[in-house]
């Protein structure tokens, strides 16, 4: 039962948390909600030093005697990923103390986000890809309404339109499930991978096109830079820092690696999708001067260097695009949780009316400052060395033009989020912005945390990777030698 707590935990906690608003409409749903993350955190710790670090552990949930047919499963890859939604969770939420007092009831909000972070940790622990689509879709609704509580006609545009796009791509992830249900009559993962002989290819195109969707993969990532701009500053950091992640990137690993194997057209489209969204990420969040829809654009870059690591196929490539993947979660929420303060303190986050903030924001600045740099890839920052490790497995695969590429893009990176932090916090501060003061501090606390997590885990590196990213990359590793060999017990 312990693996239920991940999902069970945090929907009970939201289906109580209306309720409780009656009681008290600000300190309990507070004081739950992130009382529920750190008890997530605690988890996922727990796990880790419970878990033998080799093999699988699956469990099928029971009611009353019946089997309820939701199993789900831990491995190497599992255990890594909800340690990453359990950090990034926990950081929204304690930011979200002072921050989502603008934004209507707490116990809604806090509810919506509960749902989000439960379903999220079912994607990552499901066993079978219909439970992965169901879990997908209870996350893309819960992050639509996230976005709407922006309650504003721009908010309520990005909305409808991630909406949209979110329902194309899961009907693009549907469809590709029925076919493969109609050639095997299972979608447990293990199953399909036994038979994965009579998977079309068909399937893998849709697959491609739903998940790079979700992910926001170019050219499937049109509706990012809209819906981050509309949201409240939370809503990016969620999604950009697990959402994204998860319903793209894990899911793209799970099908790709463990359920078709990485072929070389499979790899090769990686590898060409990856690389594109580096280029086209950077250089559109190059000209922009709204602080999250440059993020946005940025993410699209970002998530690009952990597309091209995975995509490579090699240990080493693998164990990059997973550590980048951690590694991102942290700085980007960081980087968005600072842009929520600024535009908390101001009321802005467009860059042309702000400037000279570093005084009268000084905090702020400084945790802005650690998370681009960590972003850009500056050592000894934890975005680093996983930039790092991925230029080498290029390199080593004799991909010299896309290493290259990847040095530059980091290059243009850090040329743009430096250029966003002169004209926010540099310079002389306008008449307009005096009365400006340092954001609450619950929104500090959690960004120094963010920032300690980048600094700490780029300083202690190597026993990261050994310890967290190794065991999870050995899972992809397997699922290469053999789909038989697979990270679980089907569902």
């Amino acid at each position: 039962m312990f693996l239920f707590i991940f999902i069970g935990v945090p929907l009970a906690i939201a289906g109580f948390l209306p309720l409780i608003s009656r009681v008290s409409r600000r300190l309990l749903p507070d004081f739950l909600s992130n009382l529920c993350f750190v008890l997530l955190l605690a988890a996922s710790v727990s796990i880790f030093n419970l878990w033998p670090g080799a093999g699988r552990f699956s469990h099928n949930l029971q009611w009353f005697g019946s089997n309820l047919n939701l199993a789900l499963a831990l491995d190497g890859l599992n255990v890594l990923m909800l340690f990453t939604v359990s950090v990034v969770s926990l950081a929204v939420g304690l930011f979200s103390i002072n921050y989502i007092d603008r934004y209507g009831s707490r116990a809604i909000y806090y509810a919506i986000l509960l749902v989000l972070v439960a379903s999220i940790n079912g994607i990552i622990l499901a066993t079978d890809l219909f439970t992965m689509y169901i879990f997908i879709e209870a996350a893309g609704i819960a992050s639509y309404g996230l976005v709407a509580l922006g309650r504003t006609r721009n908010s309520t545009e990005g909305a409808f339109k991630y909406l949209i796009l979110s329902g194309v791509a899961s009907s693009f992830i549907l469809s590709g499930i029925a076919l493969i249900f109609i050639k095997t009559g299972t979608t447990g993962i293990r199953e399909i991978s036994m038979a994965k002989n009579s998977i079309t290819e068909l399937s893998l195109i849709l697959f491609i096109a739903g998940f790079g969707l979700k992910c926001a993969l170019v050219p499937f990532h049109f509706w990012m830079p809209d819906a981050y701009t509309a949201a409240p500053a939370v809503m990016p950091a969620m999604s950009s820092g697990i959402f994204v992640k998860t319903a793209g990137v894990y899911a793209i690993c799970r099908v790709f690696f463990n359920v078709y194997g990485l072929t070389p057209a499979v790899s090769s489209v990686m590898v060409y999708l990856g690389v594109i969204s580096i280029l086209a990420g950077a250089f559109l969040a190059l000209g922009q001067t709204r602080l999250r829809r440059m993020l946005a654009y940025s993410s699209i870059s970002q998530v690009g260097y952990i597309i091209l690591g995975l995509g490579i196929g090699t240990p080493l490539g693998i164990i990059g695009g997973l550590l980048h993947l951690f590694y991102h979660s942290i700085f980007k929420t960081l980087l968005f949780l600072n842009a929520g303060a600024v535009e908390y303190a101001t009321g802005t986050d467009e860059s042309v009316d702000l400037g000279g903030l570093g005084g009268r924001l000084p905090f702020s600045s400084g945790t802005n400052i650690i998370g681009l740099l960590s972003a850009a890839g500056v050592p000894p920052l934890n975005g680093f060395w996983s930039k790092l490790i991925i230029v080498i497995a290029l390199i080593q695969v004799k991909m010299f033009l896309y290493a290259f590429i990847a040095i530059f893009a980091s290059v243009v990176t850090l040329w743009y989020l430096l250029l966003i932090q002169r004209r926010v916090f540099f310079g002389k501060l306008k008449e307009s912005l005096k009365q400006v003061v340092e954001v609450p501090f619950w929104m500090t606390f959690s960004m120094a945390a963010l920032a300690f997590v980048c600094v700490w885990t780029g300083v202690v590196f190597a026993s990261f990777i050994s310890e967290w990213v190794l065991p999870a990359a050995t899972v992809l590793l397997d699922g290469l030698k053999s789909s038989l060999n697979t990270f679980m017990i089907g569902g």
